[in-house]
């Protein structure tokens, strides 16, 4: 029965709607959205909402770090300024370090570059902070591992990247701005070092947050409920924590994958 009703369907349908049909299926109609304030070739406000307001992606970010504040505890280390630190460890922060790659940045306690680390010490650090780094980073493969090296057991790296971000043209002068994420990619490159269950991962955004941050709006502008509508489709930001296993949990495998990526670092 079911083979003949879909010979039938076959004949009495036209394989393909007519492109009317298609048109009058959509809403707003085809041909008729009202584009308003947005149909314009240069962003409403360049650079990130710069003297706007909080940029969009820090929404995602701060919301992440509130979350996971109780990771932020002990000797932490954060990039370029511990306002992280500070803001979300508080008390529980015994010490906190800067880490930055120039020699004259203000406040860098450790001058090193992450995918070297040679003069940060291993096993030293309850938690990293890792905000917004390694999209500025060619050899994230390379970080990632200093950051697996420089945690003790039992300590968290927290992580955020831009999925959808304009590039930065004051950090290419400088430093570079090579990569854009997804939650797949981020989470393979961490369980290149990670066990797969010490990595959990999640993401901000939709296509509303995504087209607004692009404009440079700020979140002053936007509503919450705006903003945290959940789109996996549209990834401003995608976040990670990982967790480096304690000493007596480590397996052959995770030395195995340290030993590999140094041979292939070396070629």
């Amino acid at each position: 029965m079911l083979p003949t009703l879909k010979k039938l369907a076959r004949a009495v349908l036209p394989r393909r709607l007519p492109m009317q049909a298609y048109k009058y299926a959509r809403m707003p109609l085809y041909g008729r959205v009202r584009f308003g304030s947005l149909k314009r070739l240069t962003p409403i406000q360049p650079g990130f909402s710069s003297d706007r307001g909080t940029y969009i992606d820090r929404y995602y970010i701060e919301k992440f770090l509130t979350k996971r504040a109780e990771d932020i505890r002990g000797r932490v280390l954060d990039l370029c300024d511990d306002g992280y630190t500070r803001q979300f460890g508080g008390s529980r922060v015994t010490h906190s370090d800067v880490l930055d790659v120039r020699p004259d940045h203000p406040g860098a306690t450790i001058i090193a570059d992450l995918t070297k680390g040679e003069e940060i010490p291993s096993g030293a650090f309850d938690c990293v902070i890792l905000t917004q780094t390694l999209n500025f980073i060619y050899d994230t493969r390379a970080a990632i591992c200093t950051v697996h090296r420089i945690l003790k057991p039992g300590g968290v790296v927290l992580v955020s990247v831009p999925g959808i971000a304009q590039v930065s043209l004051v950090e290419v002068a400088y430093c570079g701005d090579f990569w854009r994420f997804t939650h797949l990619s981020l989470r393979r490159l961490f369980e290149e070092f990670f066990p797969r269950e010490c990595v959990a991962i999640e993401t901000g955004g939709n296509v509303f947050a995504a087209t607004a941050f692009l404009h440079g709006i700020s979140v002053e502008e936007l509503s919450a409920e705006m903003l945290d509508y959940n789109d996996p489709e549209y990834q401003v930001s995608v976040l990670l924590r990982a967790v480096k296993p304690m000493e007596q949990d480590c397996s052959e495998t995770m030395a195995d994958r340290h030993t590999a990526f140094e041979r292939r670092h070396a070629d």
